[in-house]
């Protein structure tokens, strides 16, 4: 359903308003990007219908992974991905935030920050697991970086998923040793490591040179001292959730999170000459539905916070379902867990599927009859005027 405003209006009216130097070039072509996304300077193809003979234009997608509109094929091929993936056992939901003072290394270094997230995440997972105290087998973990708020101030973390138990080095599946109805392991002692493991990385990276700090963290000294001792002294956040009643409600319920852009068109109230309102939600207290009003360009800044580097992968698989090791790994799994065993879909296999899932969803019934179904009868090339008088269809 279209919505009344979308994110293309913001940026084709407020864009100009941008500081010269505050976007890269990689933000301009994104911003341009969603801005043309479905209009004519992506060309398109025309439809019509089988029954009545009814046209309509249809305008191909910008595909960019930050587009409101284009999230459709690639979310539900990874959704078929990891149904492909599950396992019979209980699934745990568990999220990894890092302080808001490390939020001007995450603008300056992205990408550095963004994979020390992901590592230490996956080593703190990795070290209870394989002891023998807790666990003592080699797990798995499908994580999800979000680097936004609700109110699209910068906010990085992990949403995780991590199953109940691990494969053992003789071929059976370990269940935890201590029962814990909220997560696996004990989430105080895991925000130590985690704590530990991020900073000690950080201080050797930048200790050997290979980062610049920015402005706003001071380069030494007693500053830089201070600043340091602030983050070992301040508590790290890793939040758990209780466990998913079922195994199917596991993907479902990470789908909402794997291809979330940070706003999404329906969350736009307005828009007028020099504001935009949108909604949110007020998680600090009690997730209460709530409105912001933003200048056009504050808005715009706020949103290109969330630009991943290029190429970047903000979803990432460990363990048993790491890409190197994924179909040994898992084979071994479902034979410790009495499955029968089965070949991994193939990428060329999940897009096929996707798409006849989402055809099927959205069986394409002509508005105007109701009863014939919309067919491509034309296509014509970007920045180009459909060729409506040169089809033959319409002679």
């Amino acid at each position: 359903m279209k919505t009344p405003f979308e994110l293309a209006q913001v940026i084709e009216q407020f864009e100009h308003q941008l500081p010269p130097g505050r976007l890269t070039t990689h933000h301009r072509r994104t911003l341009s990007a969603i801005h043309r996304c479905r209009t004519a300077a992506l060309g398109g193809h025309i439809d019509a219908c089988d029954e009545c003979g009814h046209l309509r234009i249809s305008y191909n997608s910008c595909r960019n992974r930050h587009c409101p509109k284009c999230q459709g094929l690639n979310k539900e091929m990874w959704i078929i991905q990891q149904q492909d993936q599950l396992l019979p056992t209980t699934y745990f939901h568990v999220v990894f935030t890092i302080p808001h003072e490390l939020n001007p290394l995450c603008l300056h270094q992205p990408a550095l920050m963004y994979n020390l997230l992901f590592k230490a995440a996956w080593y703190t997972l990795d070290t209870f697991a394989r002891d023998p105290k807790w666990l003592g087998a080699k797990t798995a973990a499908t994580m999800v970086l979000h680097t936004w708020g609700q109110n699209l101030s910068l906010h990085p973390h992990l949403h995780c998923i991590v199953p109940n138990g691990g494969l053992c080095a003789n071929g059976q599946w370990q269940l935890p040793r201590r029962g814990n109805a909220r997560f696996l392991y004990p989430v105080a002692a895991m925000r130590k490591v985690f704590k530990a493991f991020f900073l000690k990385q950080l201080k050797a990276t930048i200790a050997t040179g290979s980062i610049t700090l920015p402005k706003e963290i001071p380069a030494n000294g007693k500053a830089f001292y201070l600043w340091k001792e602030g983050l070992y002294k301040k508590d790290w956040i890793i939040f758990t959730k209780k466990p998913f009643a079922g195994v199917q409600n596991v993907v479902k319920y990470l789908a909402r999170y794997s291809h979330r852009v940070a706003i999404t068109n329906g969350r736009i109230l307005d828009i007028d000459q020099h504001n935009v309102r949108f909604s949110y939600k007020d998680y600090a207290h009690g997730a209460k539905q709530k409105e912001m009003t933003l200048t056009g360009a504050q808005f715009l800044h706020r949103f290109c916070l969330h630009f991943l580097p290029p190429r970047f992968r903000k979803i990432r698989q460990f363990g048993l379902l790491a890409n190197a090791c994924k179909r040994k790994e898992l084979a071994l799994a479902r034979k410790a867990l009495g499955l029968k065993q089965r070949q991994l879909l193939s990428k060329i296999q999940r897009k096929t599927l996707a798409k006849e899932r989402l055809f099927q969803r959205q069986t394409d019934y002509c508005p105007c009859c109701g009863q014939g179904k919309m067919v491509i009868i034309g296509v014509f090339a970007p920045n180009k005027d459909p060729p409506m008088m040169a089809l033959p269809y319409l002679q």
